[in-house]
């Protein structure tokens, strides 16, 4: 058993798959975000509240943060290996030279650049709203963290609000592809379906990392 599990992560196939599989799951994580993050458009006590009953949860809330970590690291690290090995495998300078002939779209040449404006985004992320200024409020009688206060506060500046919405344009770049090629790498590129993955991947990006952009920029008119 373990050596059919080593022989199928040290295929390209295996690893590609993990990645799909590692990817939806972030894909559904972002929908969850997103639906919480909807909560800063509705008032300060929503959104506190809503962020209180997360951290009430204790540890479980650290297994699901731990889970998380690991889930985007093995993404990335599974990545990096995949790009790396399919680059030199065919050579630099063939692989330039014969992008288009090999039907590679924008959004699949840029998904390493594009994770790469991710992950610098989750960590100034988490930086600047799990450890960043820590005011307190009083909601029914409850004391807990304003961290709408703290997010008003971050988006009033036209700096901070124009990052995050690139950074959520290219979230939606590396989505958008990236959706479809998670069910290619299951095999399920039949012509007949392809187009509406690839129609429902499309459909997703825009609205998730449209959402978070438009929320973003509505609290930047809202703290400016």
């Amino acid at each position: 058993m373990s050596g059919a599990v080593t022989t199928f992560l040290r295929s390209s196939i295996g690893r590609k798959q993990l990645i799909a599989v590692s990817g939806l799951l972030l894909c559904g994580f972002l929908v969850a975000h997103l639906a919480g993050n909807v909560l800063l458009l509705v008032g300060s006590d929503a959104f506190n509240i809503y962020a209180y009953k997360l951290h009430q949860l204790g540890p479980l809330l650290y297994v699901a943060e731990a889970g998380l970590v690991a889930l985007f690291g093995g993404h990335l690290a599974l990545a990096m290996k995949l790009t790396w090995e399919n680059k030199v495998a065919r050579g630099q300078k063939y692989y330039v030279k014969n992008r288009t002939g090999r039907g590679e779209t924008i959004m699949s040449a840029t998904m390493p650049y594009t994770g790469l404006i991710i992950l610098v985004f989750l960590v100034l992320h988490i930086i600047q709203f799990k450890y960043g200024p820590y005011y307190s409020t009083e909601v029914d009688g409850v004391m807990m963290r304003d961290l709408y206060k703290t997010v008003i506060e971050y988006f009033a500046s036209p700096l901070n609000t124009a990052w995050y919405v690139v950074a959520m344009f290219a979230a939606a770049v590396h989505t958008s592809h990236g959706f479809a090629s998670s069910f290619q790498s299951f095999g399920w590129n039949h012509p007949k379906w392809m187009p509406g993955v690839k129609s429902i991947g499309v459909i997703y990006a825009i609205a998730v990392g449209g959402g978070f952009a438009l929320i973003t920029i509505l609290l930047h008119v809202k703290g400016a």
